[in-house]
């Protein structure tokens, strides 16, 4: 039997929910502040889950019966994904986190599909302006699922390298045009027009099937280095997806959190291209990532390693100091000893700062997680606009796992792929160490000129092993002079 639940209820749950994710979100602008706006955007799905069910119970429920009041179902729905994603969220490691947030926020766009499908099936969309919406939000909720599948796999290593056909753009114009005429088709038959050929369920069978093969196509060519932009623009899609869905259900809550989300994502989208030197209709409109083949000319100089126990030592005796984290910090795990190998520096009057590019890394933000994840102060965190100009009285320049977004051929090689990025300014330091497992070349698949200049020296080995090196060589110096 249904309980009478006053709207005013409902509509202050969702009220509370919709406040929350965007008191929440604008809390994780900050690393400081990140985890409370975390928990705080989780109680506000908790609030909207709440609504949901309240609105089950309420009057409109028993008006509507429609609607699914399965609630042992939904109850065991809610249990198994909630504790498959406490259990996965846990586990995860933070070089895998990319390949998470691209599966979740994949499953976000799938979501929002399958309301629009319920809608679609059901004939719960009335009018024309309900079913265009439902139809938009389905046909972005779809791109979003399986574009963002396919982002998973690349970022995972299932799919080693971009999948580029002659004619592949043409192919997804058509396809996305296909789609769009059988939306067009379902509006008009659902609205009262004319039979169509097809009856409507095949229809809307027909208009998900062609919308998941176009985020399939859309993504395929997409290389490893551009995923970060890739992830932020899914984001966005699927928030925007949210949304479109909520307007269609009339509920406050997914209409608030799905702009929001999709408004971020489409800033993080801006700032990820800017940093790439990329336009936004470049990201989506073009083969992105598709770029010319790159001869590179002869490199002066040559590569020098040197023993990790003697870099550390000369960094020791620095005034000033400025690391580079880059992904093979985080492959390796390393950001532990790396800042217990700070500590010592700091110790030893050294001033130690940390540069952050806005792609380093597979996904925005994982080095600034990944240096949190150790305790790094967040004062010693420094993005690219604010630091580059303190490289050149910087003594030393510690680069670790990175590589394009310190490559000076951004800077003078018109015919390189990442010509124009903005890079890190690490060349301009007095000295460079650059701690890499191997001599292999970087996502733009390029050499790095850095590495042969002639204030460069190479530390190879794993992250961690190396930086361990480097701590037992500071000590060693402390207790020889103890002695």
């Amino acid at each position: 039997m249904l309980i009478m639940i006053p709207q005013l209820v409902i509509g202050v749950a969702d009220l509370a929910a919709a406040f929350l994710f965007m008191y929440g979100l604008q809390r994780m602008s900050s690393p400081a502040t990140a985890p409370s706006g975390i928990f705080m955007a989780g109680i506000g799905m908790a609030a909207a889950v709440l609504a949901s069910f309240l609105y089950v119970f309420s009057v409109s429920a028993a008006a509507q019966p429609h609607l699914p009041v399965n609630i042992g179902l939904t109850l065991a729905a809610l249990v198994i994904g909630g504790g498959c994603a406490w259990w996965s969220g846990k586990k995860v490691a933070m070089t895998a986190m990319p390949q998470m947030v691209a599966v979740y926020n994949g499953m976000g766009g799938g979501a929002a599909g399958a309301i629009a499908a319920v809608e679609l099936f059901g004939g719960k969309a009335q009018g024309i302006t309900q079913l265009v919406v439902t139809l938009l939000g389905a046909l972005i909720g779809a791109v979003s699922l399986s574009g963002s599948l396919i982002a998973w796999a690349k970022l995972d290593g299932v799919l080693n390298k971009p999948l580029r056909v002659k004619g592949q753009q043409i192919c997804n114009a058509v396809v996305l045009l296909v789609t769009l005429g059988v939306g067009g088709i379902i509006a008009f038959a659902a609205a009262g027009g004319s039979a169509p050929l097809l009856t409507l369920p095949a229809l809307i069978y027909l208009f998900f099937g062609c919308a998941l093969v176009f985020g399939v196509l859309m993504t395929l060519p997409i290389g490893g280095a551009d995923m970060p932009v890739v992830i932020s623009i899914y984001n966005a899609f699927t928030g925007l997806a949210v949304g479109l869905e909520g307007f269609v259900l009339q509920n406050p809550a997914l209409m608030i959190a799905g702009m929001v989300v999709g408004a971020a994502g489409m800033l993080l989208t801006l700032l990820m291209a800017k940093a790439m030197n990329r336009s936004v209709a470049n990201v989506l409109l073009t083969n992105f990532g598709d770029t010319p083949k790159h001869i590179q000319g002869a490199i002066k100089g040559s590569l020098k390693p040197v023993e990790a126990g003697d870099a550390g030592i000369f960094i020791r005796y620095a005034k000033e100091v400025i690391i580079v984290p880059g992904y093979g910090l985080a492959v390796a795990q390393g950001q532990q000893k790396l800042y217990e190998f700070v500590k010592l520096l700091q110790a030893a009057g050294v001033t130690v700062k940390f540069a952050v590019h806005p792609v380093a890394g597979r996904m925005p933000g994982q080095m600034d997680v990944l240096l949190a994840e150790a305790g790094v102060p967040y004062d010693m965190i420094f993005q690219l606009e604010d630091i580059n100009d303190e490289f050149a009285n910087a003594d030393v320049a510690l680069v670790i796992g990175a590589n394009d977004v310190v490559n000076p051929a951004a800077r003078t090689d018109k015919s390189s792929p990442i010509f124009g990025m903005p890079i890190l300014n690490a060349d301009k330091a007095k000295k460079v160490y650059v701690v890499k497992r191997g001599q292999g070349k970087g996502y733009a698949d390029i050499v790095n000129a850095l590495f042969y200049g002639d204030n460069c020296d190479m530390v190879y080995g794993d992250a961690q092993a190396v930086l361990v090196k480097m701590i037992e060589a500071v000590r060693g110096l402390g207790a020889a002079a103890a002695a």
